[in-house]
């Protein structure tokens, strides 16, 4: 199997944004600075080959596609400075990112897409590994990597994690995939503003030389991604909320308020499918058999959604993969997107970081001899409660005592679940076809570390990349519970 040695680098240089930035310093808010002493965000894009675009006119035409597309993100050309107060910003100084094209041409789309596990080559396809996001101060915020592979080509984007969440990497993503296929006016314009009660006096304190991962990043890790049909998860759906399961059952009625939930939040979705949405709605409301006292907030609460039910399933096989004393307590945590919870909410597309992680807690012995409902309860509970009192707690705990994210698995029994089956990860299409897969690179991985994506057909498929220890790995491939609803 071809390794991350087997690339090389044909060119490095900066691009600038093509127009200047009219933008002022924007301030690290309470749910940036602690993300100074996390990696870089590293994801991507598996393609295949342009048909009609040879190497040096691809290389040439994204370059100038980023160019344009950073005028729309002025804080990603820009960099850290602190004040003298302690107060870090983002100077948007038009100081450019950096792009590299490198070549992997004993790689194939195959090498990547056929192994079991994730081969270790990926990790190549993106700069910054094992660049903290404190170092923003003196290095660029975005680097963009296009690997010319054997027969596809790979687009990376690495960035700067105090400076973006999830919501905001993708909507650069999807943004830059536009204007390379010829979109004059974005669809998804970012907001800047930078008013909210997110935007603190407190000070974070920085060790000389700045902040380090909390975490070993030399510990041997297992990475594989294991998808989920529609189908699967809706059966899995159906039993933990104790309802009976047909595969002919209408699964627009069965999931009709996660999707209200899930999609509320999704400016491009409301834009574009508020008919279908209306009709599903009024189907399902037409349909649906209400209790006097059941109104749509108490549905939310009350029924535990595919993603709950999927994050329990796995809490209990890595629970049990670990073999660990009963006694002990387990973490399972989830990052939420803040930006409909807070009120007044965020826009949408507010650019930062606007997430927080949720920690449910449980004894060993608890996962394992209670039910896989009441795991999933345990979960649903937590983020059905975290509303705008809760996050402005959290906000003022953090206040009282500033600090770094602990990310990691620090005691040998948590899990750290990120990234989401909301992105539009698939959205990216850059003139020539959609991603024939998503990869991340090495950037912020431990035992215990999941990242959620959408399955690339969509229609409610799930991805979860998965990073445990080789034996817990092991342990989970033969888990029946967690495998039966596996389907790759």
């Amino acid at each position: 199997m071809p390794s991350a040695t087997s690339l090389t680098i044909v060119s490095k240089c900066t691009v600038f944004p093509d127009q200047k930035s009219t933008l002022l310093d924007l301030k690290l808010s309470v749910s940036d600075l602690p993300m100074l002493s996390c990696h870089y965000i590293q994801k991507g894009g598996l393609f295949t080959s342009p048909p009609t675009l040879s190497v040096d006119s691809l290389i040439s035409h994204l370059k100038q596609s980023l160019s344009q597309t950073l005028s729309h993100f002025p804080p990603l050309a820009g960099r850290f400075n602190t004040d003298s107060n302690g107060h870090i910003y983002i100077t948007c100084n038009d100081a450019g990112v950096d792009f590299i094209h490198a070549t992997a041409t004993d790689i194939s789309i195959q090498d990547i897409l056929y192994p079991l596990h994730v081969p270790d080559c990926i990790r190549g396809f993106f700069a910054f590994e094992s660049t903290v996001s404190y170092q923003g101060h003196y290095k660029p915020i975005l680097a963009v990597q296009v690997t010319e592979l054997a027969d596809g080509v790979f687009i990376g984007c690495s960035m700067n994690h105090s400076v973006t969440d999830g919501t905001s990497f993708w909507n650069f993503f999807n943004t830059f995939a536009e204007v390379s296929r010829g979109i004059k006016k974005i669809s998804r314009k970012p907001d800047f503003s930078r008013n909210s009660i997110l935007i603190s006096e407190a000070v974070l304190k920085v060790p000389q030389g700045g902040p380090r991962v909390t975490f070993n990043e030399n510990e041997p890790l297992s990475e594989r991604i294991f998808s989920f049909s529609r189908e699967a998860i809706l059966k899995l759906k159906s039993e933990v909320n104790n309802k009976k399961w047909s595969q002919n059952s209408d699964n627009a009625n069965v999931d009709v308020v996660e999707l209200m939930g899930k999609q509320s939040n999704d400016t491009l979705f409301q834009i574009h499918n508020s008919g279908k949405m209306t009709t599903i709605l009024e189907s399902w409301f037409k349909n649906a058999v209400f209790k006097p006292q059941e109104t749509v907030s108490n549905l939310q609460t009350g029924e535990i959604s595919s993603f709950q039910s999927l994050s329990a399933l796995l809490w209990r096989a890595v629970t049990r993969a670990r073999k660990l004393n009963p006694s002990k307590t387990t973490t399972f945590r989830m990052a939420v997107n803040c930006r409909h919870r807070l009120n007044p909410k965020l826009d949408p597309l507010y650019f930062g970081n606007a997430i927080q992680s949720i920690p449910t807690y449980a004894s060993a012995e608890d996962v394992l001899s209670r039910d896989l409902r009441w795991c999933a309860e345990q979960l649903n509970k937590n983020v059905a409660a975290h509303n705008d009192g809760t996050v402005r707690r959290f906000v003022q705990d953090w206040e009282s005592n500033p600090r770094c994210f602990p990310l990691g698995n620090l005691d040998g029994a948590s899990m750290t679940m990120g990234s989401s089956p909301r992105f539009p990860m698939y959205d990216n299409d850059f003139g020539w076809g959609r991603p024939l897969a998503v990869r991340s690179g090495k950037a912020n991985k431990f035992d215990g570390k999941i990242s959620a994506f959408p399955g690339r057909e969509g229609n409610g498929t799930v991805d979860l990349e998965v990073v445990l220890a080789p034996e817990t790995m092991a342990g989970i491939e033969s888990d029946h519970e967690f495998m039966q609803f596996v389907s790759s």
